[in-house]
């Protein structure tokens, strides 16, 4: 078959970045005077949660040093829903993987699926909290705001859905991912958010946004009382500093590898499209690929193959990569047991393309517009078609570092990782 020559480019996002973390975090922690409310000798329990957020162990270990400083004895909880196959062990080793260690942070780590019933919001709707942290005398959320890959409002992912989903555990992610196929996002995790730190020890919140880089672009505390304006606030930034492919619509885009430390849903549905609407919800605007091949999978996502029903094609390597249970256990508590179906896989990408290409529609295989990636967080060299060029409107500047060039497969039948 013969197939689109390709080009590299190099994209230019905003970039904003925290030179120095441990003394921002100490820096806006002090702001909010703490020692007012924590007294020596108390306890403070720190949300650690299952995304691949950058610098997060060295964030988590500037917060427990702050809330040491304070004469507190801080420990970290997994807040991670169903994440690590839903069990103590898992959720800890989630930690473990992305360096988030008890030797590194300075804190011991109490990872328990148990949670406790705080009550019921005025809707109803139960709060489920983590025993470890309902045991502490204070909590402290950390969280990175970022646009969450399903729901779209003023406030989507950070503070208030680590407090919903991953203080909830599996219990609460499982509850809230059913309410949610009925009421909209943002008044259920705003009143559950609310109720949280009504009835909950909740004494403050660290905010990290992220570039589209993938580094830390911006850190903020905030009280408990100002969670919601400050999260819609930083996401208005979130949206803006994100990564985006350089172009909208595709026929084919290539992605090296899936991962739940690369988004909850594997790959980042705001930068690739298919976004699922809800009922109560309508995405506008998405980007569009006709087909999307899936290469593998990440190292820290541990098997975790949730988003692979997103795909329409992935390498039988990658599906022997997956663990299944796991896959599934995440994917069915998130209410979408879709994201587990096994694509349709072959055991090399050039059947992938040869089959992909061969079903486009009305272009040519060497007129596809085909673009490649390494995974949805990490989009600053990106390979296109020259097609793309020609045909399609640019959605970011870009300069040209390569190309054009032929595809070019190894020895196996591969291609080579961007």
């Amino acid at each position: 078959m013969p197939y689109p020559r390709m080009l590299r480019l190099r994209q230019k996002f905003p970039r904003p970045r925290v030179e120095n973390i441990p003394a921002t975090i100490r820096d806006t922690l002090a702001k909010l005077n703490l020692g007012s409310k924590i007294k020596r000798g108390q306890t403070v329990a720190l949300t650690a949660g299952s995304r691949g957020i950058a610098n997060i162990p060295l964030i988590l270990k500037s917060v427990v040093q702050h809330v040491r400083d304070l004469g507190a004895q801080p420990f970290l909880v997994p807040a991670m829903g169903s994440h690590g196959g839903a069990t103590d062990e898992g959720q800890a080793e989630v930690l473990q993987r992305y360096g988030i260690t008890e030797a590194f942070v300075g804190a011991p780590i109490r990872s328990s699926m148990e949670v406790v019933h705080l009550g019921n919001t005025p809707e109803g709707w139960p709060v489920y909290l983590d025993k470890n942290a309902a045991s502490a005398d204070h909590i402290g959320v950390i969280g990175r705001v970022k646009p969450h890959t399903n729901y779209a409002g003023p406030v989507e992912s950070g503070l208030m859905k680590m407090m919903m989903i991953g203080l909830g555990k599996r219990h609460g992610a499982a509850h809230y991912h059913r309410v949610l196929l009925y009421e909209p996002y943002d008044p259920v995790v705003r009143a559950v958010g609310r109720f949280m730190r009504a009835k909950a020890p909740i004494a403050f919140g660290l905010c990290t946004v992220e570039n589209g880089y993938d580094e830390t672009a911006h850190l903020e505390a905030c009280l408990p009382a100002d969670f919601e304006p400050v999260e819609e606030r930083l996401l208005v930034k979130a949206k803006e500093w994100l990564g985006r492919l350089p172009f909208h619509e595709a026929d084919l885009l290539i992605i090296d590898e899936l991962g739940k430390d690369i988004s909850g849903s594997g790959m980042d549905t705001n930068v690739v499209g298919r976004k699922r609407a809800l009922r109560t919800e309508t995405v506008l605007d998405q980007p569009q690929m006709r087909f999307i091949f899936a290469r593998g999978l990440t190292e820290h996502t541990h098997g975790n193959a949730c988003g692979i029903g997103f795909c329409d094609f992935v390498t039988t390597r990658l599906v022997k990569e997956m663990d299944y249970k796991v896959t599934v256990i995440n994917c069915v508590t998130a209410g979408y047991p879709e994201g587990a179906n096994i694509a349709v896989h072959y055991d090399t990408d050039r059947e992938v393309l040869d089959t992909a290409l061969a079903i486009i529609g009305r272009r040519e295989p060497q007129q596809a517009h085909v673009m490649h990636i390494k995974n949805t967080l990490m989009l600053e060299e990106v390979e296109v078609s020259e097609a793309c060029l020609k045909d399609l409107k640019p959605r970011t500047a870009f300069d040209v570092i390569n190309g054009p060039y032929d595809v070019a497969f190894d020895r196996s039948g591969n291609l080579a990782a961007v």
